[in-house]
């Protein structure tokens, strides 16, 4: 006896699929344009006319009207009747003044810097070679001011709603003295300090990036390099998305020099978003392919980390989720 199938879901186009995804980089590429001329501060609050648009940021009427009715179709800004755009919640967070506004972090997709390194993906596919890094990529920011200050606006943007996350998902009180390793311009660790009021911070960073980073109670900026100069001894060190812009054998090496530095029974928590070893699409993924391209790192698994941190003499304790796509990576350092 058969039965009818009419409520069964359609089967997969997998052709559709194909074509979809050898497209989706003109959706993307939409997006950073539309970031970076400032199109959704052009709106305001009230629609706009594709020449009023274009007024106000020097960009073509019928190129911006184009543009901006895909993405519309995708929910980014909202296309009126008589052809106007109006801002959706999705267009919002493309405007700088909006709270938790993502335009720097679009725009940051956008730059040479890093969009050019998927033209060239071809090239490191074959060659499985590692074409640039993290230090070449420090020192393109280093000679293209203007475009490190939008990296950073979009590191700060990023990282608004993970860092409560990665704070309150922790147990930081039991430390007395806690170091964050590339910490950035200390906005973790400022936050962990606010919790453990008895514990004294150390940032260690490069000398340029601690010129920009205010003080706060309880806190020493250390500048340095972790490759060459000594990291401080402590009790417990932070690595938030440190490992992942380097390759296996630079991570050692910047766990090695943790381990040298470490008090006895230190911890060490690695910050990361984890790659699943199940099938599927996941976040981590992207970031890993855009990882391969630009840094010449990688994301990993628990178990990849698990094998770093044997390799510089720690071991893996535990594995806490947050609130957050980031997971934190606990572990001891082994007594020799």
């Amino acid at each position: 006896m058969s039965r009818r199938d009419g409520n069964a879901p359609p089967a997969p186009d997998h052709a559709a699929l194909l074509a979809d995804l050898s497209r989706a980089h003109i959706a993307a590429r939409c997006l950073h344009v539309i970031a970076d001329c400032g199109a959704a501060d052009a709106i305001g609050d009230a629609a706009a006319t594709p020449d009023e648009i274009a007024a106000r940021t020097g960009f073509d009427a019928d190129a911006l009207d184009r543009i901006l009715r895909l993405l519309a179709g995708h929910g980014v800004f909202v296309r009126t009747a008589d052809g106007r755009y109006a801002h959706s919640p999705a267009s919002r967070l493309l405007r700088a003044d909006e709270p938790g506004s993502l335009r720097s972090y679009v725009r940051m997709g956008g730059m040479p810097v890093f969009w050019d390194r998927f033209t060239e993906l071809g090239r490191t596919a074959r060659t499985g070679r590692r074409e640039h890094d993290m230090t070449s990529l420090v020192e393109y920011f280093a000679t293209h001011p203007d475009e490190a200050t939008i990296f950073n606006a979009a590191m700060v943007s990023k990282s608004r709603t993970v860092l409560p996350a990665v704070a309150a998902a922790y147990d930081f009180g039991s430390f007395s003295t806690i170091a964050d390793i590339g910490g950035g311009r200390g906005h973790l660790l400022k936050l962990i300090l606010e919790r453990a009021r008895s514990a004294h911070g150390f940032l260690f960073e490069r000398p340029h990036v601690l010129t920009d980073t205010a003080a706060a109670p309880r806190l020493t900026l250390i500048g340095g390099d972790f490759f060459a100069d000594a990291l401080p001894a402590a009790d417990l060190y932070l690595l938030m998305e440190v490992l992942h812009d380097w390759d296996d054998a630079d991570a050692t090496r910047i766990l090695s020099a943790v381990r040298r530095a470490a008090r006895p029974g230190a911890r060490v928590l690695i910050v990361e978003i984890l790659l699943p070893e199940t099938q599927g699409p996941h976040s981590g993924k992207v970031r890993d392919i855009i990882m391969l391209a630009v840094t010449g790192g990688r994301e990993r698994t628990q178990a990849q980390h698990a094998a770093l941190l044997t390799a510089a003499g720690f071991e893996l304790t535990r594995v806490l989720p947050t609130a957050s796509e980031y997971s934190l990576v606990e572990a001891a350092a082994v007594e020799r």
